[in-house]
């Protein structure tokens, strides 16, 4: 039997819902054994892949972005497994608020009016959940597949070094590299933004002030070591994330028609439009690194205009991952 037809937009979106936490439970999946249980071609799987490539957290930065590996799904010689990353907010529940679950019983009771005898039985399980959960005041604690005492430990630990002005060592995760690092940090406070909760604060292995988001944290402690930077107070991250300084490296990027839509997801200082479509764009950069798997993404549709040196950086990063796949 064939698979049926991939539906539109909406059917899209519910099977990458769906896709993220099947291949979070599995550690390898063939593309062809993926796509028979979603109930679509690997033809289609594939198109859904590249949807999700672009698909990720409010700020649209590499850490915010959902990665694919195409190589391995569209290269000849690619092993056909389809491998997800940085997408772990989707592998689990979402926490929810007093008031979101508020909002989720009163539209399930409206749902419940309606619904076959099979649905009902269904409505009537995740009803008793919430409601409990509600009634306990401990909404966000509904089936979150996650530490939640951790992060209120961690809370609290990280509260006590800023009360007392003490340093703090951590094991940090960074998705964009894969990677857990230890570093030893000056608190100066816990700040919220895009649903999650940062740990702002002096890196003294970056030599920099640096944003640590909690559920990142995978081991804290704090030193018995007064914090040696000055006092200063949190970052207010309302207008996001990155706020760019004149400290920051300046960098001129040419976009081809392909890529013109960064300056629609990253903050750009100035947009000049040239022939053919293309485009200039003068953006701050806070870390170059950044900047090389940026244009590592767009390639080959983007390039260094100025800095020459970053333009050079370029070059060697991707002869270098060339080198990789020979």
């Amino acid at each position: 039997m064939s698979a049926p037809a991939a539906g539109g937009a909406k059917e899209q979106v519910a099977r990458l819902l769906t896709l993220v936490p099947y291949l979070y439970s599995r550690e390898r999946v063939q593309l062809d054994e993926a796509a028979a249980a979603l109930g679509v071609t690997p033809a289609q799987l594939l198109r859904d892949l590249r949807v999700l490539l672009m698909c990720g957290l409010p700020g649209g930065y590499p850490d915010d972005l959902i990665d694919v590996d195409l190589d391995a799904l569209e290269d000849p010689e690619g092993d056909g497994v389809v491998r997800v990353s940085n997408a772990d907010y989707l592998a689990r529940p979402l926490r929810l608020s007093p008031t979101e679950a508020g909002a989720l019983i009163v539209a399930l009771r409206a749902l419940r009016g309606g619904a076959s005898d099979e649905t009902r039985d269904v409505v009537d399980r995740v009803l008793a959940k919430l409601e409990a959960a509600v009634a306990e005041g401990a909404a966000a604690k509904v089936d979150v597949g996650e530490d939640v005492d951790g992060l209120a430990a961690l809370r609290a630990l990280l509260a006590d070094a800023l009360a007392r002005r003490r340093q703090v060592r951590l094991t940090y995760y960074v998705p964009a590299r894969d990677e857990e690092s230890e570093r030893e940090v000056d608190p100066r406070g816990l700040v919220n933004a895009h649903g999650f909760e940062y740990l702002d604060g002096w890196c003294h292995s970056a030599d920099a002030p640096r944003l640590f988001r909690l559920d990142r944290i995978h081991h804290a402690v704090v030193l018995d070591r007064p914090v040696q930077s000055p006092p200063t107070q949190p970052r207010d991250l309302s207008e996001g994330l990155f706020q760019p300084s004149e400290d920051s490296l300046r960098v001129v990027l040419r976009l081809d028609p392909e890529a013109r839509w960064v300056p629609d997801y990253y903050p750009v200082e100035d947009v000049r439009r040239r022939r053919g479509g293309t485009l200039e764009v003068t953006m701050r950069v806070a870390d170059p690194r950044w900047l090389q798997r940026l244009l590592l993404r767009l390639a080959p549709h983007a390039s260094v205009v100025e800095p020459p040196e970053q333009a050079a950086a370029f070059v060697a990063t991707a002869t270098e991952t060339l080198r990789w796949y020979s």
